[in-house]
């Protein structure tokens, strides 16, 4: 009865007179299956949807084995799992008495990973953050928020016309911790066609993260930085790509039900290790496993 009501009641709306009608929207975490009711609407762009699930996998980059995998709703965020397929580098096990760390941990990742709350999970737990911050976009070319100098110490933004304006704190937003409003200032600004068409003026909004998502807009500029994301990145996207053969039926679930389809992603992900495995030369040996 439950999944009944949730179907039928996402798609009905109370009016101002109290009547239900049918609602010329789409409910947010709508479900779309009553044999699947955890598969959720998802999209790969903006164009291109899919409905189901959404794999997300975490991979060596060096001996290219996958380390571990997740699967979410389809509606979740490529970033939401990350904490999770991470925690061996963020809550490392206890080191084994007489080994030696092979060096800091590093981690990769697109833009999709880029987000506040990664970047300041790997600072935290000392990572090397090799994971692209997507650029600042405007409209029409404008100018785009990394033109304005944004100044935290002093909790000032400065437009390209070196008017600085105060940051005015926002409070209770889950990822907005301020905004700069320049309002006025702009009304005669020799710029303004080139900055905001904002009747207001143009408005500086300051993430919770600001301080990560600039450090790592400055490093990815770095040409070292650039040729080892674009050496190591591709490993990925090859190992994803392998997930995804039509003999390996990667694309497409063969389960119902969230547990089930990550069980059986995770088996998937077991025998693309063991093809792996072969591929390096892994054989056991009286002496146990070996690579030869």
């Amino acid at each position: 009865m439950t999944l009944l009501a949730t179907v039928l009641g996402q798609d009905l709306e109370t009016g101002d007179d109290g009547v239900l009608r049918i609602a010329r929207k789409v409910a947010a975490d709508r479900v779309i299956s009553t044999v699947g009711p955890q598969a959720r609407h998802g999209h790969k762009t903006r164009h291109r949807g899919f409905e189901g699930y959404k794999g997300h996998l975490a991979l060596d980059p060096d001996s290219e084995i996958i380390t571990d995998t997740q699967a979410t709703p389809g509606n979740t965020g490529d970033a939401t799992p990350t904490p999770t397929l991470i925690s061996d580098l963020t809550d490392p096990p206890a080191d084994t008495p007489g080994t030696t760390p092979a060096g800091d941990p590093v981690v990769y990742g697109d833009c999709a990973y880029g987000v506040g709350e990664v970047l300041a999970l790997l600072h935290d737990a000392g990572i090397d953050v090799k994971t692209k911050v997507q650029a600042p976009v405007a409209p029409g070319g404008r100018f785009t928020k990394d033109t304005f100098t944004i100044d935290l110490t002093t909790a000032t933004v400065t437009c390209p016309t070196r008017v600085a304006i105060t940051i005015r704190p926002i409070t209770g937003h889950s990822r907005q911790a301020g905004q700069a409003d320049f309002g006025a200032v702009c009304a005669d600004c020799p710029l303004r066609a080139q900055c905001t068409t904002s009747k207001t003026g143009r408005h500086i909004t300051i993430s919770r993260w600001e301080i990560y998502l600039v450090t790592a807009r400055t490093r990815q500029q770095d040409p070292g930085w650039k040729a080892d994301y674009r050496a190591t990145r591709p490993k990925v996207e090859r190992k994803i790509a392998h997930l995804m053969r039509r003999r390996h039926g990667g694309r497409r679930t063969r389960m119902r039900g969230l547990k089930r389809v990550a069980a059986d992603f995770k088996l998937l992900a077991a025998a693309t290790n063991i093809v792996r495995f072969a591929t390096l030369g892994l054989t056991h040996q009286p002496q146990g496993w070996a690579l030869t």
